[in-house]
């Protein structure tokens, strides 16, 4: 049936005002540029990272003083928009920022306890790349309190410089970012330093070179890394460097101070440990391994930094083996969110068993049951629960022994094939990424061919001693 040709303009004008109407609509519910979220919301910090953008890459340029423990510094980031943007945040603790700058513009910020609140002069369009330079200084403090082991941690002084290890949420104490191993970024790191003086950290050694009567070390490390795996420690340091026998670049720095304590060969067996855990785990992740062993009595721990492990003492082979461990198990693989910890640190203390296997002091059925043995159902040490610590329990020794022991239930209940194959997996299919506990028990579900929610239930959520 054919229209007439006033009806067919009445229907073209209808049509019309149609597709206007419903342009006007899409715009209204188009979203426009709106502030990024101040955290990412895990349970154990909600404020840490922040949410809206992802950091590709970290430049960070510091002058250090060690005489007033002051430090002048500026950070690059570069980073993409993941909405589009009117603020976003960084985090920052305490240090003054003396300037901003988006895409080399300047821009706006606030302060509000620990976060920066950036508003550049132009919306940032979601999917495109952005840069912001923040210009920054002060005393960075160390923190403290009941997490790491009740020691401080972060930025330490020590008598010649500066000890720095900051799991988990103190990076932001003395560089701004994203301060959560979800949102992991390449680094730059520039270490100015007075003459004498030797600034490590991840990476690999750029160059070296005199700045007005300073040193600047240039460190790159190209392989994404999460912010509280950075170091930047510095102080006097005799270095050693070269190959290990299976050719991964190593670089050890020790404090001249301790070398005649320390009844370690720490060159020797972190190339050793290196070499093994490379052919048990997959190939070594990282550009270098190594260590910087500093004289730091005070804090009492060690930690993975990437590449570079720092010690405030070695006081065995079998803590060589636990951090060098972590490059694959929380360095490459990190955890998504902080209840995650035990596939950082129960896998570095199964390491350790593993480690004892391979010298032939023990195998790793033995000293599962050994620390099991050697606990009474009614410590508290079986009231934690392994799969979600809690913030301030976080590295209570259940998640490092009870989280090893898991992974010796799971061995002997799937066998070495499985077991190692999954291993193995693992850490390839997640390098340089981040994972969680359910991906774990899908992935040992699926390479095992067996039904594991009653272990790891027994295990990892469930309070007390479970019966072998």
């Amino acid at each position: 049936m054919a229209l007439s040709r006033s009806a067919r303009l009445a229907a073209l004008r209808l049509s019309a005002l149609a597709t206007a109407t419903a342009s006007v609509a899409l715009i209204a519910a188009s979203p426009g540029p709106r502030p990024g979220a101040d955290g990412i919301g895990d349970p154990y910090f909600p404020q840490l990272g922040n949410g809206g953008f992802d950091i590709r890459h970290y430049g960070l340029d510091l002058d250090y003083n060690p005489d007033s423990d002051r430090l002048a510094a500026s950070a690059e980031i570069t980073a993409r928009a993941e909405q589009s943007l009117s603020t976003f945040n960084l985090d920052l603790q305490k240090l003054t920022v003396t300037s901003v700058e988006v895409n080399g513009r300047s821009a706006r910020f606030t302060r509000s306890g620990d976060e920066i609140t950036v508003k550049p002069r132009h919306p940032l369009a979601k999917g495109r790349d952005f840069t912001v330079e923040v210009k920054y200084n002060g005393i960075p403090e160390a923190l403290s309190g009941p997490i790491v082991f009740g020691s401080d941690y972060g930025w330490m002084k020590t008598t010649d410089g500066v000890f720095v290890a900051c799991e988990p949420n103190a990076a932001s104490t003395w560089f701004p970012g994203s301060d959560h191993p979800s949102d992991k970024a390449t680094f730059d790191i520039r270490i100015k330093a007075p003459k004498g003086l030797t600034g490590v950290s991840n990476g690999r050694l750029v160059s070296t070179r005199t700045q007005g009567g300073k040193t600047v070390s240039h460190w790159r490390t190209d392989k994404p890394m999460a912010t509280y795996l950075a170091t930047a420690t510095i102080g006097k340091f005799d270095v050693r460097t070269g190959r290990t026998p299976g050719g991964v670049p190593i670089y050890v720095a020790i404090d001249p101070v301790l070398q005649n304590s320390n009844n370690v060969d720490v060159y020797g067996v972190t190339a050793e440990v290196t070499d093994y855990w490379s052919e048990l785990f997959g190939k070594y992740p990282f550009e270098e391994t190594g260590a910087i062993v500093d004289d730091m009595p005070q804090a009492g721990f060690s930690l993975e930094t990437q590449t570079k492990p720092v010690y405030s003492a070695v006081r065995s082979e079998s803590t060589i083996a636990h951090e060098l461990a972590h490059q694959w198990f929380g360095d490459s693989v990190s955890v998504e969110k902080w209840d995650s910890i035990w596939l950082n640190e129960g896998f570095a203390t199964y390491s350790q068993w593993l480690w004892e296997e391979h010298k032939g002091r023990g195998n790793a059925h033995d000293l599962m049951r050994a620390a099991y043995n050697a606990r009474p159902a009614e410590l508290p040490f079986w009231q934690t629960v392994v799969g979600d610590p809690q913030r301030d329990t976080m590295f209570a020794s259940a998640v490092y022994q009870r989280g090893a022991m898991t992974l010796q239930v799971l061995r002997e209940k799937i066998g070495d094939k499985a077991f190692f194959k999954l291993l193995r997996t693992w850490v390839a299919d997640h390098k340089y990424g981040n994972a969680t506990t359910k991906d774990f028990i899908r992935y040992a579900e699926r390479i095992s061919g067996q039904q594991l929610d009653a272990l790891f239930d027994t295990w990892l959520f469930t309070k007390g001693k479970p019966a072998l």
